[in-house]
């Protein structure tokens, strides 16, 4: 017997699971004698017996750079266009490739192409390298005989998506450096220039310290003594044990994605920069005919926030029911009404696939502005921090010396 993977509608709900049968038609007819609705029905994948070794290993990733699969794409489209066949295209690109686990990918996609198998197949069998948005993509280009179209598609899909992520990190940069310096700098002055001042007060004969300068003497002492190594370790098992947390319980993982999304600054940029993703695919899987339902399913693929996911979900079980788009998007909080006006324009004149482009259009303009507005909005607030915890603690502690009399007694 095997076991057969399906989704489908039973009593107007949603429902997924396997069953087991001989082959794909029992499974079929098990399915309609359970008065199931099937929308989507494949043989699971075998899982293979897991030894004591292999439980213990451990993943370290493909080892392919994002920007290596994007070079790719792109000579791999560049040479289709100027009429090159596939498999001369492969040999070239393989010759081409320097890096070991890109040539061996590029190596094993041409061995499989030899042996007869469609190019989608090929390249959904490295599922880790090439998600889901770029099989499919691909799977049309075989189908409408415009292979070079759509994996130009895919590249400007990818560049988006890196330009996104790029601005990200840009975005953090600055102010996660001038945080780790205001730390940095406090820790120094705690633990050796402190006591510099602790030692001349003393010598002085010092009887009364401000609060501020006391405060900050205590500070020093317990940064200096065991008590800063272990909360060091504190600080780094809190950090590891969160992660993990998150990565366990589904319950504490949404909670967490949901702060992310309601975060005074930062918020608004990854909210948009998921929209601007999430639009994209929508709108190229369109385009290449993909099935509406099966496009939603896809575009949670990118990315792992959790409510996003949810919510692209609950859509997608709305769209069986009947309901239109434009309500669909407007029951979900995380899209705003911008988005949902834009999906009811592009239901209403039959152009959805250039609707969500230039949904993905707008939102990446937003994104860009918002990044644009971050950069000139943190760098003051983080000058502005650096000069209140530097400053106040050498404020702090050169106070006795201006009230020298009071301190002395």
């Amino acid at each position: 017997m095997l076991n057969f993977e399906y989704k489908g509608i039973s009593q107007g709900k949603y429902v997924e699971g396997e069953i087991e049968a001989l082959n794909n038609a029992e499974a079929a007819h098990k399915l309609k004698d359970q008065k199931v609705i099937i929308t989507k029905l494949k043989e699971a994948k075998k899982k293979k017996a897991v030894s004591k070794k292999e439980k213990i290993s451990f993943s370290f990733g493909t080892g392919i750079k994002a920007q290596e699969i994007l070079i790719f794409c792109k000579q791999f489209a560049t040479m289709l266009r100027a009429g090159l066949p596939v498999l001369n295209t492969l040999e070239m690109l393989e010759g081409q490739t320097t890096r070991p686990p890109m040539k061996k990918v590029i190596q094993t996609i041409k061995t499989d192409l030899e042996a007869g198998n469609a190019l989608s197949k090929c390249f959904e069998k490295h599922s880790k390298i090439f998600d889901t948005v770029v099989v499919n993509l691909i799977k049309a280009g075989e189908a409408s005989g415009k292979l070079d179209t759509f994996l130009q598609k895919i590249v400007i899909n990818l560049e988006k998506r890196e330009k996104i992520k790029s601005q990200i990190k840009s975005a953090l940069f600055y102010p996660g450096v001038l945080f780790s310096v205001a730390i940095l700098v406090t820790v120094f002055m705690l633990m050796n220039v402190v006591p510099t001042f602790v030692d001349m007060y003393e010598q002085m004969g010092a009887k009364s310290l401000p609060t501020p300068t006391a405060v900050i003497m205590s500070m020093s002492d317990f940064v200096r003594s065991s008590g800063g190594f272990y909360l060091l370790i504190f600080i780094i098992l809190f950090i590891v044990g969160f992660k993990y947390l998150i990565s366990k319980n589904y319950n504490v993982k949404k909670v967490w994605h949901q702060i992310m999304l309601k975060l005074p600054i930062f918020g608004n940029l990854i909210n948009k920069s998921i929209l601007a993703k999430v639009s994209l695919v929508l709108g190229n899987l369109n385009q290449a005919g993909v099935d509406l339902i099966e496009s939603i399913d896809i575009a949670k693929s990118v990315t792992d926030n959790v409510i996003v996911i949810e919510a692209l979900e609950n859509i997608k079980k709305g769209v069986f029911s009947g309901e239109t788009l434009t309500d669909l998007f407007n029951k979900e909080k995380i899209f705003p009404p911008t988005f949902s006006q834009l999906i009811s324009v592009g239901e209403q004149t039959g152009s959805l696939d250039e609707m969500f482009g230039s949904v993905a259009i707008y939102y990446e303009e937003e994104f860009d502005v918002a990044v644009a507005n971050l950069a000139s909005l943190i760098e003051p607030i983080m000058i502005v921090f650096m000069g209140i915890t530097i400053g106040g603690l050498m404020l702090a502690m050169y106070a006795p010396i201006f009230n020298m009399g009071d301190v002395i007694g």
